[in-house]
């Protein structure tokens, strides 16, 4: 079905966005960030999880691993948007792909988007595994 200029109708599923969310994400990468967001700009971090994962995330044609090696690589691009990175990280874990893939990515770009940028992302990458290990050995106990 297409509307007057024969565009497709975009795929936009709020709920579908809030299963995506918990899939990409985990409860303490959600926490650090939408909360705040919610305080600042309220109805904001809905209109991301809904729009972003009920809508960009739903589209066929790209893996959720494929996804996030996009991210990583633009957010490692971008530079300057360290939390953001973190938690691209911490989703790609979630989705399979192994920390030396995530570091590899950042390596791999450093010809592309400069070393001062690959290196930034490769130390939010060690500071991420960290935490993760921290976190580990916190529910460990």
């Amino acid at each position: 079905m297409t509307n007057g200029l024969g565009l497709a109708p975009a795929t936009v599923d709020r709920e579908a966005g809030y299963r995506a969310l918990d899939d990409y994400q985990d409860r303490a990468t959600q926490l650090a960030a939408l909360p705040g967001l919610e305080r600042i700009a309220p109805g904001f971090a809905d209109w991301i999880v809904t729009s972003l994962f009920g809508g960009t995330y739903q589209r066929p044609g790209l893996e959720p691993k494929d996804r996030q090696l996009a991210n990583l690589a633009t957010l490692a691009t971008l530079g300057g948007v360290d939390p953001q990175l973190s938690g691209h990280i911490r989703s790609s874990l979630r989705v399979g792909l192994s920390r030396e893939q995530v570091v590899e990515v950042f390596v791999h770009l450093a010809p592309y988007i400069g070393t001062p940028k690959a290196l930034a992302a490769l130390r939010v990458a060690a500071a991420t595994f960290e935490a993760l290990d921290g976190e580990s050995q916190e529910e460990g106990r």
